[in-house]
């Protein structure tokens, strides 16, 4: 099946996103919209987003959030509120300006939480959710992997690998991650005020090694959400089930959208 690839810069408060598309021929399906991780971007999705778009028949989209990747910088330090924020005031401007109506979101790591609280604002535009690695909640075994990572960011070769994808804004990124997730203002935040507020199917995925956060996590999920939902432990996975077990995490969502008739 071929594929059409397009980019575009959308306006959002505060900047420029940069959005990229899978459009496979004739799809006309509502497409899946994919949100990074802490340290992530469009193009560290690698082939995943074309081979999804492949297997799904659906157009597939991703963005890089504000102040990673290609889009604008940000100067300011991120603010322990910013999962709402990419829930309330980023995501709608994005879906807004690409004109989306209806919507599946996909979301890996702090991604996960991110799509759940948008489904919890975006209402019926969001016709699914699908997660993987997803943190409920802040845990002592994701706050001890934060500071693992970040001392080991200390080296410059290993902090090379950030400005690889972030450029001159891999310092902020990093800060993004590590200074809010282990402050002491970012320690009581959960999903717990957005779960009972998604309706829609939802697809909980996670690793049983994940060395950022355990299998309370995906429980909480599945267990908080107010629609169908569907909780799968990936056996011998870590964090990162897209890569590590594509065709297996391919197969899931597959099912999992067509057992819900999700248009």
């Amino acid at each position: 099946m071929a594929v059409a690839l397009s980019d575009v810069f959308v306006e959002v408060p505060g900047g420029r996103v940069f959005v990229r598309r899978w459009q496979p021929a004739g799809a006309a399906n509502a497409p899946i919209v994919l949100l990074h991780d802490s340290l992530g971007s469009v193009e560290q999705w690698r082939g995943f987003p074309e081979t999804l778009a492949v297997r799904t028949g659906r157009p597939v989209m991703a963005y890089d959030r504000l102040g990673f990747g290609q889009s604008s910088r940000r100067t300011t330090p991120a603010e322990p509120g910013f999962i709402d924020d990419e829930a309330r005031v980023y995501w709608p401007a994005i879906a807004g300006a690409l004109g989306l109506g209806q919507y599946v979101l996909l979301g890996h790591s702090v991604g996960g939480g991110m799509a759940l609280a948008a489904a919890a604002v975006a209402g019926d535009r969001c016709l699914a959710v699908i997660t993987e690695s997803a943190q409920a909640f802040v845990e002592d075994r994701t706050l001890s992997a934060i500071r693992e990572a970040r001392s080991s960011f200390a080296d410059e070769a290993q902090f090379s690998r950030i400005a690889r994808w972030h450029g001159e804004r891999a310092r902020w990124v990093l800060d993004a991650w590590t200074e809010v997730w282990l402050s002491a203002r970012f320690r009581g935040w959960s999903l717990d005020p957005y779960l009972g507020r998604v309706h829609c199917p939802v697809l909980a995925m996670h690793g049983d090694t994940d060395e950022f956060g355990s299998c309370a996590f995906p429980r909480r999920i599945v267990e908080g959400v107010a629609g169908p939902a569907r909780l799968e432990i990936l056996a011998a996975c870590g964090h990162v089930p897209h890569r590590e077990r594509e065709d297996e995490v391919l197969a899931r969502i597959g099912s999992f959208l067509a057992e819900n008739g999700v248009p």
